[in-house]
């Protein structure tokens, strides 16, 4: 990559297929990069038209020609950093460091299932096992969540929230996933030990679900939960997550998702998992680690209190990638 003038931030783009879980990653670390030093965030959101959605990416080999008209375009002038997530981006991530002529540093997150040679740099879940000289594993993935985060979003939801009794309960529900599943049967069960460990505290609960939770499941678990004093929050309007977060006591997350575990994690709050019918060893490992790292444990129906250092994996490979843009991947 070729000298930038002191004077001139560095432009980054983040680029997914938009859907938030995934963006999140890949604009979670860039702005962690913004954080220690000024730049300029354009986030890229890749829709491909319909008759090419499913091809699969070994044959994507024109993929700015296949893009939906509703989708930004990848197109000069270049970045200095590119920061992609998800299947969607790989055919952009494997070419843009050709397109640019070299100028363009490009990071990829989440396991590419080969090809490493193609990124400057991969930031890889711990938990999937990718090993390489330009791979660095973090525990998790990488996210959005800093106490400065939460704390700006309190305000606009501050009237309903801090009336509620403490310990308030943030509980993060997931639900179907490939690994994964949230029956209602399952639901109802939870739900109900969720109620039990909040009404004998004497706390309230602060609920959000995700876009993977069934509808029988979450109908269930909202009329269940209802009955505490807190909110359930039913999608409409702005998303209260962040200031969930922010005023929770204890968070309870569904082992589904590697995102809301480490996003979980990075608070320094008590974090307990909800067991979900499923699994898997990526998943196992990574549960694991946040155990032995001492920010998790499993939910038994009762509420603990403890304390940990907070996860600040999204920093650390922020500082990586600046590290490797000015002097390689030596040092």
């Amino acid at each position: 990559m070729s000298e930038r003038s002191g004077n001139q931030p560095l432009t980054i783009w983040a680029v997914s297929d938009g859907r938030a879980g995934i963006e999140n990653q890949a604009l979670g670390l860039a702005e962690a990069v913004a954080r220690l030093t000024p730049a300029e965030i354009t986030v890229k959101r890749l829709k491909y038209r319909s008759a090419f959605a499913r091809l699969p990416n070994g044959l994507r080999i024109t993929p700015r020609a296949l893009l939906a008209a509703k989708s930004d375009q990848i197109a000069p002038p270049w970045p200095d950093l590119w920061i992609a997530t998800g299947r969607a981006s790989l055919p952009f991530s494997r070419r843009v460091r050709r397109w640019s002529g070299g100028q363009t540093f490009v990071v990829q997150t989440q396991d590419p299932r080969g090809g490493l040679d193609d990124f400057d740099l991969m930031v890889a879940p711990e938990h999937d096992g990718v090993a390489g000289p330009n791979v660095l594993s973090i525990v998790g993935s990488p996210h959005r969540i800093t106490p400065e985060r939460l704390s700006d979003a309190w305000p606009a939801f501050a009237e309903r929230i801090d009336p509620l009794p403490r310990p308030r309960v943030a509980v993060l529900i997931g639900g179907k996933s490939k690994a994964f599943d949230l029956p209602e049967a399952h639901a109802a069960t939870l739900a109900d030990r969720i109620v039990q460990a909040v009404t004998a505290a004497g706390g309230s609960a602060l609920v959000t679900f995700s876009r993977r939770t069934p509808e029988a499941a979450r109908r269930v678990m909202t009329a269940r939960l209802s009955a505490l004093p807190g909110w359930v929050w039913d999608g409409e309007g702005p998303n209260p997550l962040f200031a969930f977060l922010h005023a929770a006591d204890h968070i309870l997350v569904t082992e589904d998702s590697a995102n809301m575990a480490t996003e979980a994690a990075s608070t320094g709050k008590p974090v307990q998992v909800l067991d979900l019918p499923g699994g898997g060893r990526k998943f196992d490992r990574l549960h694991a680690r946040l155990r032995e790292l001492g920010v998790a444990r499993r939910f038994d129906g009762d509420l603990e209190s403890w304390r940990y250092r907070p996860l600040a994996e999204t920093d650390r490979a922020a500082r990586e990638v600046l590290r490797r843009m000015v002097g390689g991947s030596e040092g």
